[in-house]
């Protein structure tokens, strides 16, 4: 099958974009709202897209109404944002943070978490999650039905166990993300296998001067 995006309806690039670009990390958004309330929401258009400046990127749908959800109008204000990374023992609450509350609701709160204070930007994160990166907002790229977040990473924080002994890599038996596949449909990274690429010389002749 085809199809062409050029004339294909925005569900329909929706539906095979989100069904076959996957699994997708869950970032979990909290930001503070103008009265100083808490306000988590997930996100699933999102992922890391440099190291040298550490660049973050989120992609915001309005409402179907067309009003700005929570987490884009707070990011707006503040120009800051906290991205809590889920695992499956997270994967409840967030799924209730993202049920639609009121923009005066703690989400956090909601959903039974503890909010910590962020050590460099104004704004709380969950103190369950595996890890958080605080960001500062590099850029909005504006489009008419979504936009797209530049975050700079400015601090992280990570639960002990999930680092190795000398806290420089992941520890793939306590740090196991969970990401998303297409509608209600996710994945846990339990199962993990290690894949080396063949050397180069096995496929062309080494060179010789």
């Amino acid at each position: 099958m085809e199809f062409d995006f050029e004339e294909l309806e925005p569900q329909g690039r929706y539906r095979l974009l989100t069904n076959f670009i996957g699994p997708r990390p869950i970032a979990l958004v909290t930001t503070r709202s103008p009265g100083g309330h808490n306000n988590a929401a997930p996100m699933s258009f999102f992922n890391v897209f440099s190291h040298d400046p550490a660049i973050v990127v989120l992609g915001i749908q309005p409402r179907p109404t067309g009003e700005e959800k929570d987490t884009m109008v707070n990011i707006r204000q503040a120009q800051v944002f906290a991205i809590n990374m889920v695992d499956l023992a997270l994967s409840r609450q967030m799924l209730i943070c993202g049920l639609g509350f009121d923009s005066e609701v703690d989400e956090l709160s909601i959903a039974g978490l503890n909010a910590v204070q962020c050590r460099k930007i104004d704004a709380s994160y969950a103190e369950e999650a595996p890890c958080v990166f605080e960001c500062r907002v590099e850029r909005l790229i504006d489009y008419p039905r979504r936009t797209l977040v530049l975050g700079e990473v400015v601090h992280m924080h990570v639960r002990r166990d999930c680092l190795d002994a000398d806290g420089r890599y992941v520890n793939p038996e306590h740090y196991q993300p969970i990401a998303r596949l297409h509608a209600d449909n996710y994945i846990a990274s339990d199962r993990q296998f290690v894949l080396k690429a063949p050397p180069i010389t096995d496929f062309i002749e080494p060179c010789r001067d």
